[in-house]
């Protein structure tokens, strides 16, 4: 008797979108843009088991807060997830690419971007010296949950991600978001 195994989730690639990527990074300094380039590729819904991923291309020529340390660190590792999660999810929005964002704007994502996206957990290990100047960052979206908040409904994005020069990655780390579903008023 033959299986019959479900076919693997469909890959698509959305290519580098300078316009988009210029807009995601208006929030930050022009100093402190360390993000030049984005692919994002979709297999799948991450809270079905699939995943979406982003693979970017980062510059750091000087660091934006302290004076030059010779390596890549936790908050310049931090300052570009950032980036390129910010990247990754105004994509998604964009191109219907994964839930929630499918449902959202770019409109809305821009309003929500600051305010509604939360780090709630961080952690980065390095295995290796990075310089820093030029390197990749690659991001995993490899779960989503939806739970209930004070002020409404949150979606949990887990995420892995790594950071190298060439083809070895120096450093890797997880980092959990907290999506406010229920657009934050101002005050």
């Amino acid at each position: 008797m033959d299986l019959i195994t479900p076919a693997a989730p469909r890959s698509v690639e959305y290519g580098s979108d300078g316009h988009l990527l210029e807009r995601v990074l208006t929030p930050y300094k022009p100093h402190c843009r360390y993000l030049k380039s984005a692919t994002v590729t979709r297999q799948g819904e991450p809270r079905d088991g699939g995943r979406v991923s982003a693979r970017g291309e980062f510059g750091i020529p000087e660091s934006c807060y302290i004076d030059d340390t010779g390596h890549f660190n936790s908050v310049e590792f931090n300052l570009c997830f950032n980036q390129l999660v910010y990247y990754l999810l105004a994509k998604s929005v964009k191109e219907r690419a994964m839930w929630p964002f499918s449902t959202w704007t770019l409109d809305e994502f821009w309003a929500r971007q600051l305010p509604d996206i939360l780090i709630v957990d961080f952690r980065s290990t390095f295995r290796r010296a990075m310089r820093g100047r030029a390197f990749w960052g690659e991001i995993d979206v490899v779960g989503m949950d939806e739970r209930d908040g004070d002020d409404g409904s949150i979606a949990l994005v887990s995420t892995l991600c790594r950071y190298g020069e060439e083809e070895m990655p120096a450093c890797h780390g997880g980092v959990r978001l907290a999506v406010r579903m229920t657009r934050t008023r101002a005050a």
